[in-house]
């Protein structure tokens, strides 16, 4: 597994098994075959309501949890400093750590963005604490991303992000790399494209000729050659899966490469159009909900 090192020299396995809208009771098994198939690293959320069951495929796998990097997102409810510090209690009782290898604050929250600082000033408590291995932020875009490097202290060390060739925020990924931040995608194969009330009309990346075309000439899939051009481009990538032959595949992409041509083929897919929420959206009002104690 190729691993990726964050700026404050942590090193993360490049490629994850994400959880996105994975119901509890398929989790369990998607991480267990995840961990079975040489993944190590997971990445799951408060929001998600299933980190109880990735803790559990985690504590019975026969990987040393030490092996395991894990990750996991605030939500906006539980932004504030003290708020903040009892959500990741509840995150960690739920996981059945002691230590996360990386918390991340899930969305900028920009309409209460006073409490997206405490809440990342409570990320940097934890940190100094030994709590979290590594702090970050995800959906930021760069006026998010300035305003909290004014007011805070440590660097995020990765802001996860809608990433794909239809998506390439190429902006934020430009401010990031020129600040250390490490690029992280959610949805590195497109699939949000289809996110319940934002992708409704849009073409799946998936099917695109220049994508299938790529494929063939590899003979690899689809999905195998958009990981590889996340990882070539040193983005860290999440695909989400619960059928065992797809987390599979998902994995199975560390025996090619592709050239300098099928980069730039897949770079010019850009369309400008997000697949999910806008991240200014994104309110308490209206996305704002109670996380359950551990």
């Amino acid at each position: 597994m190729q691993t990726l090192t964050l700026n404050n020299g942590v090193e993360m396995p490049a490629l994850g098994l994400g959880v996105f809208q994975t119901p509890p009771d398929e989790t369990r098994a998607a991480v267990t075959a995840a961990l079975d198939l040489g993944y190590r690293h997971i990445d799951t959320a408060a929001a998600y309501g299933n980190e109880r069951e990735v803790g559990r495929a985690i504590r019975e796998s026969a990987v040393p949890r030490e092996e395991i990097f894990v990750e996991t997102k605030i939500w906006i409810s539980d932004y504030g400093y003290d708020e903040t510090l009892h959500g990741f209690d509840k995150s960690a009782a739920k996981l059945g750590v002691d230590r996360i290898d990386l918390l991340i604050l899930h969305q900028a929250l920009p309409s209460d963005f006073d409490k997206t600082l405490a809440a990342y000033r409570a990320l940097e408590k934890l940190l100094a604490d030994g709590k979290v291995r590594a702090i970050g932020v995800s959906n930021f875009m760069v006026e998010h991303l300035t305003a909290l490097l004014d007011a805070t202290t440590v660097v995020p060390a990765v802001n996860q992000l809608e990433i794909h060739p239809y998506f390439q925020q190429r902006t934020v990924l430009d401010f990031d790399d020129e600040h250390g931040i490490l690029n992280q995608a959610w949805s590195p194969i497109g699939g949000i494209t289809f996110y319940p009330g934002y992708g409704e009309n849009r073409r799946s990346v998936l099917e695109d000729t220049v994508v299938t075309g790529i494929a063939e000439a590899h003979g690899k899939s689809p999905a195998q050659v958009l990981l590889r051009w996340g990882l070539q481009h040193g983005r860290s990538v999440i695909p989400k899966s619960t059928k065992r032959h797809r987390i599979a595949e998902n994995i199975d992409v560390f025996d090619f490469e592709l050239t300098m041509d099928e980069l730039k083929a897949l770079d010019a897919l850009e369309t400008g159009r997000r697949g999910g929420p806008d991240p200014e959206a994104v309110t308490l009002a209206d996305f704002g909900r109670a996380i359950p104690e551990a």
